[in-house]
């Protein structure tokens, strides 16, 4: 499903801590109702941050793939959604912990185009505890809900 070029971009791809299940689903939902569906992000690579206990992703190779979901909210829902996202991921923080990229993502065989939080801090990614997630699926690191709820 894609959106015709006069509406906002409503869609957002998510990979650890917002997928429905998850510990910061509630985030999303902050913002309104959201449809989601499984979706694959190619030519990024996921990265488990410890003892952070969040994800973060950062360019691949052109074959390394991320599965995750796409939340599409309704244009109206949209304005309200966005500053929930952002304050989670640190968008606005000093240095922001991510940044927020548009990008296109496979949904059923489906370009669709998404928004993703990246991470932003490569120089933590240098250091102890930057562990590559094999596979792209944050769903198979074990105690991935860890910490306390309302924690990044």
């Amino acid at each position: 499903m894609t959106f015709p070029d006069t509406l906002p971009l409503t869609a957002v791809f998510v990979y650890g801590t917002l997928m429905p299940g998850e510990r910061n689903e509630h985030v999303a939902r902050q913002g309104g109702a959201f449809h989601a569906r499984s979706a694959t992000l190619r030519g990024y690579r996921l990265i488990d941050l410890r003892p952070e206990a969040y994800p973060g992703i950062v360019r691949g190779a052109a074959d390394a793939t991320v599965t995750g979901h796409v939340l599409t909210f309704d244009p109206a829902a949209w304005p309200r959604a966005l500053p929930f996202l952002d304050a989670l991921e640190g968008l606005h923080d000093t240095p922001p912990l991510y940044t927020r990229e548009q990008v296109t993502v496979q949904v059923d065989g489906d370009d669709v185009p998404a928004w993703v939080y990246v991470y932003a801090r490569t120089d933590r990614l240098g250091q102890h505890g930057a562990v590559p997630v094999p596979g792209g699926n944050w769903r198979t690191v074990p105690n991935r809900g860890l910490p306390a709820d309302g924690d990044r």
